[in-house]
């Protein structure tokens, strides 16, 4: 690998880790749906900026494939397991 590619890549997993965090947010549609674009559009940029893709389309696209995931699961579909903290 060149340090172009390597330095994509890099970027590429750094965006998808930190947007992991985000994927147990979420008990209403809208924060779900707004979880779900953040770590769509990271996983969709990531995934163009690998394959040699337009990073902003793949980032568009898996951010509106992850809105509409997150919107269309319920509070029921994920189970978040038990609460540790208080508001």
């Amino acid at each position: 690998m060149n340090g172009s590619n390597m330095r994509t890549l890099s970027i590429g997993l750094l965006a998808g880790l930190l947007t992991l965090g985000l994927t147990g947010c979420g008990t209403t549609t809208g924060e779900r749906a707004l979880s779900g674009a953040g770590l769509g559009a990271a996983v969709g940029g990531g995934a163009a900026a690998m394959t040699g893709g337009s990073i902003s389309r793949g980032a568009v696209i898996g951010g509106g494939l992850g809105a509409a995931a997150g919107a269309a699961t319920d509070r029921d579909d994920i189970d978040l397991g038990r609460r540790r903290y208080r508001y």
